[in-house]
């Protein structure tokens, strides 16, 4: 009965002590990145502001504010993709929030966002270590989305003091740029191909698998399980996405560590422990 008495009046002075760290914004955590092109147009501009309003708990006027330019995307796809975007083609915008949760959202406005889906984004910033906050993004005309990573990066970096190592950067934006070009490709949806790659990562990293012919083994296999078509083509594409992101494993996971480190546990969880802390004395 005293550990109950005791363990019951800890959990409510801890309540008491943490419950504004929950609903409080920390400024510095909360990060609005524009593509160019969409920063230069009000109109625009006031469109994407609607749907983070709409769709966060965030007051926007606490968020530090900044733009993907073309260069930036240019940087991290180049010699992945074909496409060199123009200063007048970076429409996606993303919100970060890093107060909120201690794991990986992402909301995506999918009448906007064309091509590049929730899964898809998420996969993608598990290759490059982020796993925590909660990403926003849209556009104020349809994109397929695909330069919102390089802005969704950038976010992270400029929330947290910590670069991205250039080859993460790579291997993520290239594993994006792959999913994107097989959904365009194929019958299978952004949350198929999505779902095959983390699959293969999964089962990649659990082995340290590096060998291609093996991820390709892999991927068909998981393709086949899940009654999922790809071409040769298309399993070639992803499997060399998944080999880039499993030879930067090592430099993904040290940031990975890093980033968790800055931003640290959230409250929320410290809370469910002391709740177990009471039950188990009950």
């Amino acid at each position: 009965m005293k550990k109950t008495l005791v363990a019951l009046v800890l959990l409510i002075l801890m309540i008491g002590v943490l419950a504004p760290a929950v609903t409080s914004s920390d400024s510095k955590n909360l990060v609005i990145c524009y593509g160019e092109t969409t920063y230069n147009n009000q109109e625009y501009k006031n469109m994407v502001d609607d749907f983070f309003k709409a769709n966060s708990n965030v007051d926007l006027n606490n968020a530090n504010v900044y733009q993907v330019y073309a260069a930036d995307v240019n940087a991290i796809s180049s010699g992945i993709s074909q496409e060199t975007y123009g200063s007048n083609d970076i429409l996606s915008s993303a919100l970060i929030d890093l107060n909120d949760g201690d794991r990986i959202t992402i909301s995506v406005d999918s009448s906007k966002i064309t091509l590049v889906t929730a899964d898809m984004y998420k996969s993608a910033l598990d290759s490059a270590g982020i796993t925590k906050g909660h990403v926003y993004v849209t556009s104020p005309v349809q994109a397929t989305g695909e330069s919102a990573l390089a802005g969704i990066m950038k976010s992270y970096e400029q929330a947290t003091d910590l670069q991205i190592p250039d080859d993460v950067k790579h291997a993520a934006n290239n594993e994006i740029q792959a999913e994107s070009q097989v959904v365009s490709d194929s019958n299978a949806s952004g949350d198929d191909v999505a779902k095959v790659v983390n699959d293969a990562k999964d089962q990649v990293q659990k082995d340290n698998i590096t060998d291609k012919d093996k991820i390709v083994t892999i991927i068909n296999n998981i393709c086949v399980n899940n009654n999922i078509q790809l071409s040769e083509d298309s399993v070639n594409k992803l499997a060399d996405a998944i080999s880039q992101s499993q030879s930067v494993q090592g430099q993904a996971d040290e940031y990975k560590n890093k980033l968790n480190d800055v931003i640290g546990d959230d409250s929320s969880s410290l809370i469910d422990k002391l709740f177990g802390i009471f039950k188990s004395n009950g």
